[in-house]
């Protein structure tokens, strides 16, 4: 099976992973994969129940996704699945 591949500055090939889900049960809506990711990709959604606002976040714009993985990294929660991509 081949995936979708890059290459970095100094040429050497790598298998980008893109957003699959993110885990709305353990995401606190901190924010800070959204303040990280500088292509649109996630959003924020707002969940009433018994008037608390918990807000997480999710995925808005997925075919955005360049497959960094900097929003993975900065969740503590550990909230993201990623997977490559079929070529």
């Amino acid at each position: 099976m081949a995936y979708i591949t890059g290459l970095t500055k100094s040429k050497k090939e790598w298998t980008p992973e893109f957003i699959v889900a993110i885990d709305d049960e353990t995401c606190i809506g901190c924010g800070r994969c959204y303040k990280v990711c500088a292509h649109d990709v996630l959003s924020f959604e707002e969940l009433d129940e018994d008037d608390s606002a918990k807000m997480f976040m999710k995925v808005e714009n997925p075919g955005n996704c360049i497959g960094c993985g900097a929003c993975g990294r900065t969740c503590s929660k550990k909230c993201f699945s990623f997977a490559p991509v079929e070529a």
